[in-house]
């Protein structure tokens, strides 16, 4: 692909997953409110729920995700996003109809089967990218996640105060939307001659991983990223309730310290990282970003006020350099023809955390507010991410030494 449609792509593909994640991030304000509706629970209870939804969403994706891939890997992207587009619609009219909370775990299924877009979209860019572009240009995608966690909350803040399931249509209405962008204009990214068969046994959670086993950087980084991901759960899965309980913000307000969240995940990984990772190179970038990950960690953790609460967002995103650069070293290791089912295998590996990170940060959470623990410490899913990105670092310290940097400027 030459170099003014690859630039289309690359803006085509980071609006479709910009758009994608304004409805994820709409709808984030409102889920404590509607599981204490629908449960007539309190807080602490409704965070068990909510860490059972991802529990529900992580099974589901961990087991689908290699299948996508390799899907992808067989008939091309374009038609993997588009249906994974309109089955986020469709999982987000169900969530408003809601009249139980069983309906909520259902639409947490079908979320989690369909739930592909993110991973083709990785492995989209991959197959666009250059050797020494691609570190760069996967930080497009966490630049589309911080614009869109700008938008999406603070837009879900809005419209949960005329209820608690309004913001599922407004993220359905969006996300339908984007797959009829992408369905006009979205191109393949990936040529006939680069497809691959579609084989089962290895279109499954640990046949993917145990196919990328073959590549030794990629084997010796699984540790890293496995706790990487486990840590930001304390963020995804507590960050709501954490909010509400400690600070007594409201719906309003947990959209705005979200939607500053994307903003500076937006400047780190849409700017930052274009200039960081090619002057530092991806290896010191993983160590870097790592550090700051863990300090913004223990700032949330122990942030006596609101206003602290929100300073400690900037170290928090600077950690931003890690992922992109990470995934840039794992992506140069394995050929075009296996790009899909090097995503899937990594989404997927994301997805087993997600099995464990958010009942284990809930719970901490309820714990630690319920009243029956010996000291109340909402803070604790926070504290708790933030020793496992230093042990992740130790981890990259250990795998990524004597590793040549690869994206030095």
């Amino acid at each position: 692909m030459s170099r003014e449609p690859r630039k289309a792509a690359l803006i085509f593909i980071f609006i479709t997953v910009l758009v994608d994640v304004i409805g994820l991030g709409i709808i984030i304000p409102v889920v404590p409110s509607l599981i204490m509706h629908l449960t007539g629970e309190g807080i602490s209870d409704a965070a068990l729920y909510g860490g059972a939804l991802m529990f529900v969403y992580a099974s589901t994706q961990f087991l689908f995700a290699p299948v996508i891939g390799s899907l992808s890997d067989r008939f091309g992207r374009r038609p993997v996003i588009l249906i994974s587009l309109f089955g986020f619609g469709i999982n987000y009219i169900l969530l408003g109809l809601a009249p139980s909370i069983f309906w909520l775990f259902a639409a947490r299924l079908v979320s989690g089967i369909t739930g592909a877009s993110f991973t083709t979209a990785s492995a989209y860019i991959a197959d666009i990218s250059t050797p020494e572009k691609k570190a760069q240009n996967f930080g497009l995608i966490g630049a589309a996640f911080g614009m869109g966690f700008i938008i999406g909350p603070v837009i879900g803040g809005l419209l949960g105060e005329y209820g608690p399931r309004i913001p599922f249509f407004a993220a359905a209405a969006i996300t339908l939307l984007n797959f009829l962008y992408g369905l006009f204009v979205l191109p393949e990214s990936l040529s006939p001659d680069n497809r691959r068969d579609f084989d089962i046994k290895r279109a499954n959670p640990l046949g993917s991983l145990k196919q990328i086993r073959k590549f030794p950087a990629i084997a010796g980084l699984v540790g890293v990223f496995f706790l990487v991901y486990l840590a930001q759960h304390a963020t995804q899965s507590t960050w709501t309730y954490y909010t509400m309980e400690k600070f007594s913000w409201d719906e309003k307000m947990v959209g705005i310290s979200l939607g500053v969240v994307g903003f500076f995940v937006a400047i780190v990984q849409g700017g930052l990282t274009r200039v960081v990772i090619p002057k530092i190179g991806e290896v010191k970038s993983v160590y870097l970003g790592l550090t700051f990950s863990a300090l913004g960690f223990m700032g949330f953790a122990f942030s006596p006020t609101g206003l602290i609460m929100l300073s400690m967002i900037l170290p928090y995103c600077l950690g931003g350099f890690a992922g992109p650069a990470l995934q840039g070293i794992i992506s140069n290791q394995v050929p075009d023809n296996q790009q899909g089912e090097l995503q899937g295998a990594l989404t997927s590996l994301v997805s087993f955390t997600a099995i464990f990170g958010p009942p284990l940060m809930t719970n901490l959470f309820s714990y630690f507010t319920s009243g029956t623990s010996p000291i109340e410490f909402p803070g604790a899913p926070f504290f708790t991410a933030s020793i496992l990105i230093i042990t992740a670092l130790i981890f990259a310290i250990k795998a990524l030494s004597g590793k040549p940097v690869t994206a030095e400027g």
